[in-house]
């Protein structure tokens, strides 16, 4: 009897313990119609520390900045680590604007990537991250070509993952954006800060500084380096990623 009683004690407690919050100011009245938060975006990240023990324990405490998070850290030996759940909304994003998307931490899953900012990403970490994006993909509807760097939303604050990220090889595995070849040329009138604002990037900042900067994150995705002037391959790019 008194291990049924426990039993039971333990199982209403457990019940009580993923029961939704309740106002005690109102009736709880409940609607089915209501689901998880449903991420659109992942964000790829590098730590800029030197190894996933401290990462692991930036991601868990906070740095000078405050709390932060990420969805996932993927080392450079290849080990996948999850440290906030999938639903949740982790804190890896910051302010930043992606097209329509205001609230990055809200819409997305941040995958941060064990690269101290200086040195190439390891094959292990590439493979592990192209598995890790087919899961998220596949089990969230997320669109294969909805993944972004931190540096492409917030490119006054950010140049993560850097330009030695490998986003070629990533297309060439079915995820993110890249130019068909041959590159044509584009039509006369073709305007590149047109394209560059239909892919995403935050152009309200329309300062020659953060014009600048949304350049050298555009650079360091598509070109490979940190120049700021837009040129005509430029040009190029842009009309074959938007037509």
């Amino acid at each position: 009897m008194r291990i049924s009683f426990l039993l039971v004690v333990s199982l209403l407690l457990a019940a009580c313990s993923h029961a939704p919050p309740r106002n005690p100011m109102a009736q709880w009245v409940p609607s089915p119609n209501f689901g998880p938060r449903q991420p659109v975006l992942i964000v790829i990240h590098a730590t800029e520390q030197e190894s996933v023990q401290q990462s692991l324990d930036t991601l868990r405490t906070k740095n000078s900045g405050g709390p932060v998070s990420s969805h996932y850290l993927v080392g450079d030996d290849g080990d996948i680590y999850q440290l906030v759940a999938d639903q949740d909304r982790a804190w890896h994003a910051g302010p930043g604007r992606w097209g329509t998307i205001t609230d990055v931490n809200s819409a997305s899953i941040g995958i941060e990537l064990d690269n101290n900012g200086e040195e190439p990403f390891s094959p292990a970490q590439i493979d592990s991250l192209v598995r890790l994006l087919g899961d998220l993909c596949e089990r969230h509807g997320i669109p294969r070509t909805a993944i972004v760097a931190h540096a492409d939303f917030a490119p006054t604050r950010k140049r993560d993952p850097g330009f030695r990220f490998p986003w070629k090889q990533l297309a060439d595995a079915g995820f993110g954006l890249w130019p068909g070849e041959p590159l044509a040329e584009p039509p006369p009138g073709f305007d590149p800060w047109q394209a560059l604002r239909m892919l995403g990037y935050p152009l309200e900042q329309d300062d020659s500084a953060g014009h600048a900067a949304i350049v050298r994150a555009f650079h360091r995705r598509f070109r490979g380096d940190e120049n700021d002037v837009l040129d005509a391959q430029d040009a190029r790019i842009l009309y074959a990623l938007t037509r």
